[in-house]
């Protein structure tokens, strides 16, 4: 498993590499799909970036807190394979962290990221009720709390 983390905006109190990798790779476990080697890439942007990425993907001129863009397998079963793209704003992050910590919120957003590169949707409330329980798994598996 490899992760690449971009940071165009910082976190005030950075999460290292190590960290994240350590991370994912639970979650990884977690999700029954380490039988195989794959990659993923979380950014950490701004505002400005993801209204820009959320108007041309989604059709939604406005900033959100997570995209994901996931890839459709492809490539040799002996090569990693890529699940795509998770990109968190920082600055929402910061205002929808009223209760628990920023690093808090933004783990928390890429659980969620991570669970729609595994094909996780959420059209209704009760599936999005689904996947917010598989998100509070994963943060009690890396026993991270707000």
């Amino acid at each position: 498993m490899t992760v690449y983390i971009e940071t165009l905006t910082p976190l005030p109190q950075s999460i290292s590499q190590a960290q994240w990798e350590t991370w994912l790779q639970k979650w990884g476990e977690i999700m029954a799909i380490n039988d195989r080697e794959w990659e993923l890439t979380i950014r950490l942007t701004d505002d400005q970036e993801i209204q820009q990425l959320n108007r041309q993907y989604r059709g939604q001129d406005c900033p959100t807190d997570v995209l994901s863009f996931p890839l459709e397998p492809i490539g040799a079963a002996d090569e990693p394979l890529y699940l795509g793209d998770v990109v968190i704003s920082v600055p929402t992050a910061q205002r929808q962290a009223k209760y628990h910590s920023l690093n808090w919120e933004v783990v928390w957003l890429a659980t969620h990221g991570f669970l729609h590169l595994l094909g996780w949707d959420h059209p209704d409330e009760e599936s999005l009720e689904k996947m917010w329980t598989q998100q509070e798994m994963l943060m009690e598996a890396i026993d991270f709390h707000g």
